[in-house]
């Protein structure tokens, strides 16, 4: 399961896509998520919009940087 950036509201927010092993969505959600922010303090996967992969380190910063 990996997290890709889908897309920034008109108002700055942020929202994710998890995608799961079979490469589906099955769920979108904000930065708030607890279940995201789990995912990424753990040192997994992060991808940005272009679908390139974060380090753990790009994805702590990037989250530090999210309301």
């Amino acid at each position: 399961m990996i997290y890709k950036l889908l897309t920034t509201t008109e108002d700055g927010v942020k929202i994710f896509a998890r995608i799961d092993d079979d490469g589906k969505c099955r769920l979108t959600c904000t930065a708030q998520n607890s279940e995201f922010q789990t995912h990424i303090k753990a040192g997994k996967e992060l991808q940005d919009a272009d679908g390139n992969t974060m380090t753990a380190e790009q994805a702590k910063d990037f989250i530090k940087e999210l309301p």
